[in-house]
This record gives structure tokens, sequence and C-alpha cells, in this order.
């Protein structure tokens, strides 16, 4: 609920439940979707709040909101051949009596030491990877699958022939993300870089401090943050999208938001990065800031219609949803057999 389903603008954890959600609805499954009263989805919609969390300038902290959101969940819980989360842990109490009509995506890193705890303590809740690089830190876990993220085919246009001439960043401007990385690597390769980025407010001091005094370079340019309407237009007519990360993503929804456009990637080897870049065709797995410069150079070798064919046949959310209704299905062939026993 922080943010609408799908989010206006930045919001990867949302986005992919909303593409997930309409293409389970046209796959002819009856879908409820819990979430704010401003999403938009051709499930049935159970408002918990009046409109995203993020947006809505009375609401100071989230937590009290989010609680009666899986308390409108459980009123309901019976309804339901199987719960779908993707709220972390916060559910786990709540739902543990019921833990085999449970799944839960998780969409964070998992190498940070204080989720042990919890994770270790509520093994008996089944999850889903994102990749699985993120599985590493804890494969104790009750891991019950790992689901690439996917987008709609028509979501976002092919772009053959670009026409813009510059480096895309596409993203939330942090320190793991490494916008000053991303920023060397297009001023050593003399291309333009458009930043479409969101500074979150705990990122503003390292926003204010380490990345503005870079944006006064005459090749860079600082946009802001964009919903899907322009992610076509800014990604589709970018050269090359740079994610040159520096920490264990999870998987990278921007990667294969800018292969459905044709655009390639040049991003460093961390977290799911190696998973979801198919070297050579869908773009360059680097390991410096010198690989990547020299990648820029290689990036109009890379055939756009091939990036483009690669993204349709592994990140489509049809193939998601597949991925997701094969799990469902043996959660619920376990369900019944203990119902029975």
């Amino acid at each position: 609920m922080i943010e609408a389903v799908p989010p206006r603008l930045y919001g990867g954890t949302e986005r992919v439940v909303a593409y997930l959600t309409e293409a389970l609805v046209r796959l002819g499954h009856e879908v409820t979707l819990f979430a704010s009263a401003d999403s938009g989805t051709s499930a049935e919609l159970v408002p918990c709040a009046r409109q995203a969390l993020r947006l809505d300038a009375d609401v100071r902290d989230p937590l009290p909101h989010q609680i009666l959101q899986l308390e409108l969940v459980r009123q309901q819980a019976q309804r339901f051949d199987v719960l779908h989360f993707h709220t972390d842990y916060l559910h786990f109490p709540l739902f543990r009596p019921i833990a085999e009509r449970t799944v839960t995506t998780l969409h964070g890193r998992l190498d940070l030491p204080d989720l042990h705890g919890i994770y270790r303590e509520f093994r008996d809740m089944p999850v889903v990877s994102i990749s699985n690089d993120q599985r590493r830190p804890m494969p104790w876990a009750r891991w019950v699958g790992t689901v690439h993220h996917g987008l709609p085919l028509d979501l976002l246009p092919f772009t053959p022939e670009p026409r813009g001439g510059y480096l895309a960043f596409l993203g939330r401007i942090s320190p793991e993300k490494r916008p000053d990385r991303a920023i060397e690597i297009a001023c050593r390769a003399g291309l333009p870089l458009r930043i479409f980025a969101k500074v979150d407010r705990a990122d503003e001091r390292y926003f204010h401090e380490r990345i503005a005094p870079m944006l006064d370079h005459p090749l860079i340019e600082f946009v802001g943050e964009i919903g899907d309407a322009e992610k076509g237009e800014a990604l589709g007519q970018a050269l090359a999208l740079l994610f040159p990360i520096d920490w264990p993503e999870p998987f990278g929804l921007a990667m294969i938001e800018a292969m459905a456009c044709g655009t390639p990637v040049i991003a460093f080897p961390c977290g799911a990065v190696p998973e979801v870049v198919d070297e050579g065709v869908t773009g360059y797995v680097v390991g410096s800031i010198d690989a990547a410069v020299a990648a820029v150079r290689r990036v109009r070798e890379l055939d756009r219609r091939q990036v483009r064919r690669r993204f349709e046949e592994r990140f489509s959310a049809e193939r998601m949803a597949k991925d997701y209704l094969e799990i469902y299905d043996r959660l619920a062939w376990r369900s019944h057999r203990a119902e029975a026993a």
C-alpha cells in the first residue's frame, strides 16, 4: 500500500503485483487484490487505504495502515484457495496457522543479519525468490520456487532505431545503485546520460553531497522520477541502460524494462544481474568502469530485435503468471491433503 497497484511513478514491487494480477485474470482465474483505493485492476479490489500511503500527506507512519490491511485479508481468508503475499515478513505471525495456504514473494535483499532471526523462526512459511542469487544468504528457508519478474508484452514499445544518442540510468538515487558510476561511464565514453530516477528522503543527503555536484557536467541531465507512460520513450531512445549497481540486487526490473524496448543493458555482476542479462545478446556484464566504457563503445553491435526477442522469451507477464500457478497448484494440493489427513 505504500504505492498504488500499479504505482503512478516508482514502485517495483507494486508494478510486479499489477502485472501478475492482470495476467492471472487474463488466464481465467478469480483474483482479489488488497491494495489502496486508487489502484487500477481487472481483479476484485478490496480497498485498504484511500490512496497510496506515500502520496497521502496525512500519513506519517505506514505501519498501522499495513496492519489494518492484513486484518482485512485475515477476515476474508477462507474465501481463497491460496493467499499470495508481497509484504515481506509482516504477515507471518498472523497467518502462520494457515501457512500451507500461503506463499510469500520476497522482493528485497536477504543478506542483512537482522532478517535471519525472523526467517529462521518462521521457516514453515513458504517463500518464493525472484532470483536464485537472492536465496544465497538463506538457503535454509522454505523456498518453493524462483520466479523471475515479467512484463506485459504490450507495455513498452520496441524501438528498433533509437534517435536519442544517449545512455540511460533508471531507478533510484542511492549509494547501492551507483549513479556516480553511471555518470563516470558516460563522461568517459563521451556520451550524454539521462538520469530517470527518484530521490527517497533517506537518500537526500547522498544526492545533495555526492550526486548533485556531478550534474554540472554538460553531458549529464537529471530528469527525475518517471512513470510507465514516459518509459517507452526514455528507454527506447537510449543506446543502452547503465545498471552499475554495487549491492546484491534481488532482480532489477529496470533491466527487463529496457530489454522490452530493445535497449541493451550494461551492468555490473552483482546479485541477479548474470541471471537476467544474456551476455553478448541482451547486453554486457562488466566488472569495472573501464570495461563498462569499452562495452558502451560496442553496444551498437548488438541486435536490438534480438534483445526484444529474448525479452519476450524469458520475461513476459504470462510466463511469470504460469510459474506462479504451478506453485499455487502444489500448495493447494498439499493444503487439501493436510485437511484430509
